[in-house]
């Protein structure tokens, strides 16, 4: 680190060095929030908006079309992840994340502001995947720069508590969806959503873009000048050729990880109401109570890799996804009480926890500074497209062809790579001392 960020934020406990470090993970953690609420606002509010911009059908047909976008903004996170890794390496990491916001308030005003097509044709629906092309490679490049940011400026002894707020704020920004469709529902008929009130949640998310990009023009930037200037700093050859081992083991239990997080957060409410046999209010009043408890306890779990070490967090999540994921999914079909559920999901939350709570800070300290935010955003956005994206699709297009258990066993699977991956980290969890 620079000696001004060093002398701002070394370890010590005088009171403004400990406000100075709040304020740092607060700003770096806002963008994450940002860019997850709008992330997500797209898809919930998708059944208002889909007949604005894709021509008149049934409903199923436009719905799916809105999906296909949802899908294009995920897979351009792999790039996100490379382009946004190799601003923060060779630019610094405060300069990448202020980028990344912007880009992302840039994509909800064009979302907002963009006309149907009923008014300029089939450009709606092009310049509409454009603007979720562009906010999927914000997303993609949100979490390695921040994650990166983060486990730089956190006090040692303590970065696992400080770089679980990462995930605080991405499933927070979940939350935030969701809260704005349910206050929305309540003050605006069906019809003034369906006409100009999806618009709101759009607008919403640019102002809060500025409110994170606000936060994010005070903050030190943590790189040094030589390792900016290094010879491998943001080069996907010089990651791959010096520290391929960290790439594929980041890959590894990244795959297992999202895995996990997406099919306990995202698919769990319509497999709740597609298998379960619950209520969608229900479902839905269910899994914010779930996702609300979820984050609160990242920090506590965050804090405990501090005390037991990011290599057995690893191992508890690992060997907790590959035991319990399948008996915990299979009382989840025929489940009755309500209670029950949360708590069967809460179970598979809590394991997931050892994951989430400590994945930025553990990628982070696995790449040396020059390639530091390119390894972790690369490898993460990858690994995230194809196994965390997939997952919902993968569980229905097996659900559909009958065999609805094998989604049960692959999640397992994926749970067991981790652990065994897990094994294979340093004794303190590092692949590398920060």
């Amino acid at each position: 680190m620079t000696d001004s960020l060093q002398q701002k934020v070394a370890p010590s406990e005088s009171t403004i060095n400990s406000k100075q470090r709040i304020w740092a993970i607060v700003g770096a953690s806002s963008g994450n929030l940002v860019e997850w609420f709008d992330f997500y606002v797209y898809s919930f509010f998708s059944l208002y908006f889909a007949h604005v911009f894709f021509p008149a059908g049934d409903t199923t047909t436009q719905l799916l079309q809105t999906a296909g976008v949802f899908a294009a903004g995920f897979l351009m996170r792999p790039i996100g992840g490379w382009l946004f890794g190799y601003i923060a390496d060779r630019h610094g990491r405060k300069n990448s994340m202020l980028i990344s916001v912007c880009m992302m308030c840039l994509g909800s005003l064009v979302i907002a502001c963009l006309p149907g097509y009923g008014e300029i044709g089939v450009a709606a629906p092009v310049i509409l995947l454009l603007a979720r092309m562009f906010q999927g490679l914000s997303v993609g490049g949100e979490y390695g720069t921040s994650a990166t940011y983060m486990s730089e400026v956190a006090l040692e002894g303590r970065k696992g508590f400080y770089a679980s707020f990462q995930y605080v704020t991405l499933i927070g920004g979940q939350l935030l969806a969701v809260l704005t469709v349910v206050v929305l529902q309540q003050i605006l008929s069906d019809e003034e959503l369906r006409s100009w009130g999806w618009r709101i949640p759009f607008f919403l998310g640019a102002v809060l873009a500025v409110v994170a990009l606000w936060l994010r023009r005070s903050l030190n930037e943590t790189s040094e000048k030589k390792n900016r200037e290094h010879k491998d700093a943001g080069s996907v050859m010089g990651l791959l050729r010096n520290h391929s081992r960290a790439f594929l083991k980041v890959l590894g239990f990244t795959a297992g990880g999202s895995l996990s997080f997406y099919t306990f957060t995202t698919y769990m409410q319509k497999y709740l109401v597609n298998t379960a046999g619950m209520d969608a209010r229900s479902a839905s009043g269910l899994m914010t109570a779930a996702l609300f408890v979820f984050m609160l306890i990242q920090p506590i779990v965050g804090a405990l890799s501090d005390k037991i070490g990011r290599r057995s967090s690893m191992m508890i999540f690992g060997a907790g996804a590959a035991i319990c994921t399948v008996p915990i999914l299979m009382m989840l079909q025929n489940v009755q009480s309500g209670w029950a559920a949360f708590a069967l999901i809460m179970l598979a939350l809590i394991i997931t926890s050892f994951y989430t709570a400590i994945s930025g800070i553990l990628k982070a300290e696995m790449f040396p500074p020059e390639v530091r935010a390119l390894g972790v955003g690369l490898s993460y956005a990858v690994a995230n497209a194809i196994f965390g994206g997939s997952a919902e699709y993968v569980a229905l297009l097996l659900k559909k062809e009958g065999i609805e258990t094998s989604f049960f066993w692959y999640v397992s699977a994926m749970g067991a790579l981790a652990f065994v991956i897990s094994l294979m980290l340093h004794r303190k969890g590092k692949g590398i001392a920060l």
